[in-house]
């Protein structure tokens, strides 16, 4: 198997990639099997697969699958299709997938600073407990107008290079 179906494409070339990149994100915190699934997704030139597919291509379990579809669902990164006139879904990568799953996180990080300025109440300001969590609260403030910030350049900058969407 040396080329993907109509591609043209190495087969192997693809298959070495995806676990290269399945396991540099694997390194960064995310779980084995969602980043070997996400991998696959983002290098199929459709940009999406059914879990038949990506059991295949993979040599996964379907309830490997679903279990790493499930979590890449919940982070934003994937979405699921259903492919018209059938039961059968399509899992989908985007192009702004990045973008989302960052949009996600910054609202987890406001969570946490809800949790944390109750925390600095909670221990009392001038404890050394509670100088940690007001430290804490403030780096999650600061990172919180950056992200910001830093997603209103992103979309000006990739309409720039890519175009308007």
């Amino acid at each position: 198997m040396t080329e993907s179906a109509g591609t043209g494409r190495d087969a192997e070339a693809v298959s070495r990639f995806v676990e290269s990149f399945a396991a540099q994100l694997v390194e960064a915190g995310m779980a084995r099997m969602p980043a070997r699934v996400f991998a696959a997704l983002l290098s199929s030139d459709e940009g999406s697969m059914t879990s038949a597919e990506l059991g295949e291509q993979l040599r996964i379990s379907p309830a490997a699958v679903s279990g790493a579809v499930r979590h890449l669902a919940q982070t934003h990164m994937v979405s699921r299709e259903r492919e018209p006139g059938s039961r059968r879904e399509r899992y989908r990568v985007h192009g702004n997938q990045w973008y989302e799953a960052l949009a996600n996180r910054e609202a987890v990080m406001k969570r946490w600073e809800g949790a944390l300025r109750e925390g600095v109440t909670s221990l009392g300001a001038g404890t050394p407990a509670g100088r940690r969590m007001a430290e804490t609260l403030a780096f999650f403030e600061f990172i919180g107008v950056e992200v910001v910030e830093m997603m209103e350049r992103w979309r000006v900058h990739r309409e720039k290079v890519f175009g308007p969407e």
